[in-house]
C-alpha cells in the first residue's frame, strides 16, 4: 500500500495481535454474566445482591447471588413467620423474568440456554442460585478446551 505524498508513517502498534484471534476467557464470560444478572436484579428489585459468582462447568452455568437485600414488605412478612410466601413470590418472579436471564447468559456464552432453574433462600444466609443448562456444542468440545 502506498502512502499519500507528504503523509508520514504512523506509529507501530505497541501490542500487535499475532496468530489466531481468540474469544473471551472463561473468567471474562463469568464476569459478564455476574454484571448482567446483578443489573437485572437492580432493575427488577431495585437492588442487587452483595456479591455474585458465576461458575462455568461444561454445559452448565451456576450463578450464586449472595447477600440478598429483601424489600421492606418482604422483611415484614418474614418477621411475621411467612418466609415461604416471600420465597414463593421470588421464585415465581424468577420464572417470569427467565427470558431476560436466559438472554444475558446466551449473550455472554454465545450458546443457547436450554434449561433454567432458580432457588432462593430467604433465611440467613440469604442467597439465590441460578442454574442454566446450555445446548451442547456442535463440535463436542468441553469447557476445558475453550468456552466460546
Amino acid at each position: 500500500m502506498q502512502r499519500e505524498p507528504g503523509r508520514e508513517r504512523g506509529a507501530a502498534d505497541p501490542d500487535p495481535q499475532r496468530g489466531e484471534a481468540t474469544g473471551p476467557t472463561v473468567e471474562e464470560i463469568a464476569d459478564e454474566i455476574c454484571r448482567d444478572l446483578q443489573a437485572i436484579h437492580i432493575g427488577a428489585y431495585g437492588r442487587a445482591a452483595a456479591s455474585a459468582q458465576a461458575h462455568l462447568l461444561d454445559d452448565t452455568v451456576i450463578v450464586l447471588l449472595d447477600g440478598l437485600e429483601l424489600l421492606p414488605n418482604e422483611e415484614f412478612l418474614i418477621s411475621q413467620g411467612h418466609e415461604e410466601v416471600v420465597a414463593s413470590v421470588r421464585v415465581q418472579f424468577q420464572k417470569a423474568i427467565e427470558p431476560t436471564f436466559r438472554a444475558a447468559v446466551e449473550r455472554a456464552t454465545g450458546r443457547r440456554v436450554i434449561g433454567f432453574a432458580s432457588h432462593v433462600q430467604v433465611e440467613e444466609p440469604r442467597f439465590m442460585a441460578e442454574i442454566f443448562r446450555l445446548e451442547p456444542r456442535a463440535d463436542g468440545r468441553r469447557l476445558g478446551g475453550g468456552f466460546g
